[in-house]
Parts: structure tokens; sequence; C-alpha cells
């Protein structure tokens, strides 16, 4: 990882400053990316704003930015993007600062903020050695999400079409996701969308994807494959519940999109679980009738109080093995299991040893 250190005026700097809201931020002669497309919005707050100001005014020392290295003499902001903006903003007469824009400033007053120094690391290196770096340095300010990390470091024209298509304010898969009900929780603007996307599609292996394609002219990929997702979603789950927006729903299709299975019965599955009180996790329970796994509705636990009703009931004895334990070497377990109509009731509880438990819940 190369990291050099440099002094740039604030005048250099701003030359070219130029926001265009969701459209990106750029400034350095067209040659810095502060804020890249569809990036997160600003963020600091005009107290925040103003200190900064305030510190170049007084020449005390700006915390250190970082840039990273896009291009043969293009860059883009890691770090130091709400401090930047705050300065061209303020240069570029958006707001003013105890009653006085920077165009009422003496042009004594102005040359000392212009010609202020930043203290700039230019870092450059492999894509694993960026990301590694960033994640390290991501510790002032707003902090990056790891998504924003990882578009710093895999930058291309894949990234800005997927950005296009996933991290704008009412962007396509946002319009998508929410048509007929939200199936898909986060912001897009603060690329969990994009991460959401990236995530299903190669199993978790986000910077393993995106290294791949990098670059790819497009991400269209990505996007049919959410497409399908969200269209397999409503064709498999007719009814909107609020609960499925935080469904992992692109695991579920990757395993089971080619599963054919009865819409209506399902549906009718899903409302009879949805009144179980024994089912903690009910957004566990679109997992579950396609898996049939009870480790994702978390079913309610016994209480102690019905623990050790059953253990004082058994005088410690465990209702397998027909060994004596004390009660902290037990575990509850249901006489009828759950799935059978067992209900986390007291008369249902039994207490099995340890290892006869876990043998019967095969844990």
């Amino acid at each position: 990882m190369k990291i050099d250190l440099h002094k740039i005026a604030v005048r250099e700097v701003v030359a070219g400053y130029k926001d265009s809201a969701e459209e990106g931020v750029v400034a350095y002669g067209g040659k810095l990316d502060i804020r890249p497309k569809y990036q997160r919005e600003f963020v600091y707050n005009g107290k925040q704003r103003d200190a900064v100001i305030e510190t170049i005014k007084k020449s005390f020392p700006l915390n250190v930015m970082y840039w990273v290295k896009t291009g043969s003499g293009v860059y883009e902001v890691l770090d130091g993007q709400q401090r930047t903006i705050s300065i061209g903003q303020y240069v570029g007469g958006d707001y003013s600062l105890g009653g006085y824009f920077f165009h009422n400033l003496t042009d004594e007053e102005q040359n000392q903020i212009l010609d202020y120094e930043l203290m700039i690391y230019f870092c450059e290196g492999t894509d694993r050695e960026k990301l590694d770096w960033f994640k390290i340095i991501n510790i002032a300010g707003e902090k990056l999400t790891d998504q924003e990390l990882r578009n710093a470091v895999y930058t291309g024209s894949w990234l800005s079409d997927a950005k296009l298509k996933f991290s704008k304010t009412n962007c396509a898969a946002y319009l998508l996701a929410h048509d007929g009900g939200q199936l898909v929780s986060g912001s897009p603007i603060r690329q969990e969308y994009l991460e959401t996307a990236l995530s299903w599609i190669n199993n978790g292996n986000i910077e393993e994807y995106m290294g791949k394609h990098q670059h790819d002219q497009g991400a269209d990929e990505l996007w049919q494959y959410f497409q399908d997702v969200i269209a397999w979603v409503r064709k498999t789950f007719t009814t909107y519940r609020k609960e499925m927006k935080d469904v992992a729903w692109g695991e579920l299709y990757n395993a089971y999109k080619d599963k054919k299975v009865d819409a209506a019965k399902l549906e009718a599955k899903i409302k009879e679980l949805m009144l179980d009180d024994d089912i903690t996790n009910k957004k566990g329970i679109y997992e579950y009738v396609l898996t049939g796994s009870e480790r994702s509705l978390s079913i309610r636990m016994f209480k102690d109080k019905e623990k050790r009703e059953a253990y004082e009931r058994q005088d410690g004895i465990c209702v397998k093995c027909g060994k004596h334990f004390e009660l902290e070497e037990m575990e509850a377990d249901h006489i009828t299991p759950w799935h059978e109509g067992g209900k986390t009731v007291a008369e249902n509880c039994q207490m099995l040893c340890k290892q006869d438990n876990r043998t019967k819940s095969g844990k």
C-alpha cells in the first residue's frame, strides 16, 4: 500500500467545485470526486460545518484527509468528504459565517482561507490493501459504511451502473422492492440496497463479486438477478406482511427457486403460524415453510418457574436416562414437540439432562 502525504492549498482543492446533488460533487479542477454519484448526501449540521471554517480562519490544524487514486491524476475522497464540502460551499457562497459570506470578507481574509494548506494522504495499492487500510482509518467523523468502503476500492464502469440502479433515492431497485409492500430494508443512498443485492447473488462474498466484475461495462447481471428474486417472492408469498422486509430473500431464492410450491397452501400455513404465540421470530416463518427448520422460528423458551416445577415433579430424574441431576445440569424439553402441536406451557415441560436433550434435538 502506497500512502503519500501532500499539502494542498484550499484554492487548489476547491477549484472547479460543483455540487450536483445526487449526481455527485467534484472539485480540484474536475479531478476529485468529493462525493461520487449516488453516495449518501451531505450529513454535517450547521454547527459542524461552521467549525470547519472557524478552524481554517484561525489557522488551526484540520484533521488529515484521505484521497484514493482511481486513475491517472484522478482521485476520490475517502475520508474528509464533509469537511471538503463545507469548505467548497463556503467559498462558493452557499452560506455565511457570523453574518459574513465569503465574498463579504476582505481580500486578505479571503486569501488567508484560500492559502490554508490541507493535509491530504494519497492512497494507492491493490484492492485488498486499500480495503484493509480504509477499514483501519475509518475511525472519525461521519463513518463510512462497509459498502461505501468497498465502493471506494472497486471503482469502475460496473460500479457506476450499479449505483445508478441501486444507490439513488427512488432508484429502480428501491421502487421495485416497495411495489406491493416493502421487501428490502435499509436506505439506497447509504448503499444498503446495493450491499443486500451483492450479498444475495454471491452468498455473502461481496468483495469477490465486485472484484470479478469491476471492469464490466454494466451491472445488468446483478440487476436481472435482483428482479428475479423480487418476482419469485411476490409469486411465492402472495399476501404481504410487514415482517417480509427483513427476510434474506436472496438466500431463499438461491436454494428454492426451482422447487415447485403451492402458494395457496403456503399462505394458509403462514397465516396459522403468525397466530402462534410460541413463535417469537415471525420473519423466520418464511424460511420455515420452505425448509422445515424450527431454528428459524425461535420457539418460546420455558420460564424458570416452569422448569423448576418440572424438575421437582421429576425429583431431579432425567426421563430419558433415569439418572439424577442438579437443576443447572438439565434443560427443558417439550413433551409433545412443538411441530406436533405441543405448546410451551408448564404441563408440556419435562427436564432432560443436557446430553439427552441435545442428542434428541440434534444440537
